[in-house]
């Protein structure tokens, strides 16, 4: 026994050496025979097992429930020198692990960039050319090469003038017109990109929820009782008041719920477009013919009364509405997020719905009182370059304007060339083609949302 027990202890370091493992101390098993330790150390001096793996072997049976639970985990290769790493789960390999993140999200971004900046250009373009050709345009044609030598010689770049007759057709009719279109069209057009930002719904027009009509009161207003305590600025203050009261009416009213519903916006735009026509109505009843005339100039709408006075008396306030709108952009696009995601984006909503049901008054009165109610140019715009560029509002705001100059230009080029020598009013030539788009809108709408719950 002396010398089996010298023995074990040399035969269990052996056995270490031999497998490279070292000894670990020994565990009691209480079924252990008494000569265990030695048949251990023999085993493993010849089996290269530590003394440690035969009294797992021996205790199976009682930690059968550790063993089990120990498979599940996954083995790993032990590291340098015999240790296991720390981390048991293995590491991840393949494409998912080490491909890099596809930059979808960057190169469409950069495509929506170059794709605005190509359709600002391609708008400033056409809006340029098409003025020039408005300008020579008429029942006194001036050829566009003569158009231009005009502005050069005007501006101090060289070029000639005109004779007698055409200078004054230029720059006494046609150059004021042209430049009354793009004001209007322009404060129309950004007008109705905010409105549908402000209220979040594709429906919201100046002219469809009656913001033009009720500007339009303020100015037959003015007319019909003869009021000129501001001067010029008489119609286009009272085209201002009525038609921020108009735009307050229609926002409280179409709220239910925290949310501006479809067919309470809509109506609450027919209850306001007929009550302004009542206004309307009793204001040329109570007026002289030549009254009767400016307010049926104001509800069929026409930039035929341009002149350079009008243009500067509306000039200041289309100027300060269109130069603060594009601040807004990045704003309007956290609230189409929602009110909620926009307050906690730190957004101020009703200070923002605010700021900017003012500056869609003064751009809808800047338009209402040189020109009258014109609809559909603030629904119509907005929504092809939504089509063209998506709805991100740093290029949708300033392209509306744009688009919006455009698009008036181009029908008032038509109104005074389609029934010559007589000239087609502006607002029934815009009612015309945009009551079709607006039916068609509407019914895709309705269409997408599943009816109007």
């Amino acid at each position: 026994m002396d010398v089996a027990g010298s023995d074990g202890p040399t035969g269990s370091a052996g056995a270490g050496d031999v497998s490279g493992r070292s000894p670990q101390p020994e565990r009691p098993a209480a079924t252990a025979p008494a000569d265990g330790p030695t048949g251990s150390a023999g085993a493993g001096s010849v089996s290269g097992r530590s003394p440690q793996g035969a009294e797992c072997t021996a205790a199976a049976p009682a930690d059968a429930s550790s063993h089990s639970a120990s498979e599940e985990t996954p083995r790993r290769a032990p590291g340098p020198g015999g240790t296991t790493p720390a981390d048991p789960r293995p590491a991840e390999t393949g494409p998912a692990a080490t491909a890099p993140p596809e930059p979808r999200p960057r190169n469409r971004n950069r495509t929506r960039t170059r794709r605005a900046t190509l359709l600002t250009i391609t708008l400033v373009a056409a809006l340029a050319v098409l003025a020039l050709v408005s300008a020579g345009t008429g029942a006194y044609d001036i050829p566009l090469g003569d158009v231009l030598a005009s502005v050069q010689h005007h501006l101090g770049l060289g070029g000639a003038p005109l004779d007698r007759v055409g200078e004054s057709v230029l720059w006494n009719v046609r150059l004021p017109r042209v430049v009354l279109a793009l004001l209007v069209g322009a404060s129309l057009g950004c007008a109705g990109a905010l409105m549908q930002g402000v209220f979040g719904n594709p429906l919201a027009e100046p002219g469809v929820i009656g913001i033009s009509a009720g500007a339009a009161v303020g100015a037959v207003a003015a007319i019909g009782l003869g009021l000129s305590f501001f001067g010029n600025w008489t119609i286009t203050v009272c085209a201002f008041v009525a038609g921020l009261i108009t735009v307050s009416s229609v926002y409280l009213l179409s709220r239910n719920g925290g949310k501006t519903e479809v067919v309470t916006l809509i109506l609450t735009g027919i209850a306001v477009n007929a009550f302004a026509g009542a206004l309307i109505g009793l204001f040329v009843f109570f007026a002289d013919s030549g009254q009767v005339n400016q307010i049926t100039f104001w509800q069929l709408g026409s930039l035929a009364q341009a002149t350079w006075p009008k243009v500067l008396a509306v000039l200041p306030c289309a100027l300060a509405g269109l130069l603060v709108a594009p601040f807004y952009s990045r704003r309007l696009d956290l609230l189409a997020l929602g009110e909620r995601p926009a307050r906690h984006l730190g957004i101020d909503v009703e200070r923002l719905r605010l700021a900017l049901i003012l500056v869609v008054a003064l751009l809808t009165a800047a338009a209402v009182a040189v020109a009258g109610v014109i609809t559909f140019i603030g629904l119509l715009v907005p929504h092809l370059l939504r089509m063209a560029n998506g709805p991100g509002h740093r290029f949708l705001v300033p392209g509306s304007a744009l688009a919006g100059a455009l698009v008036l230009v181009a029908g008032d080029l038509a109104a005074r060339t389609l029934a010559q020598p007589a000239e087609l009013p502006l607002g029934v030539l815009t009612a015309l083609l945009g009551s079709p788009f607006f039916f068609w809108l509407l019914r895709r709408t309705r269409r997408k949302q599943g009816g109007w719950a």
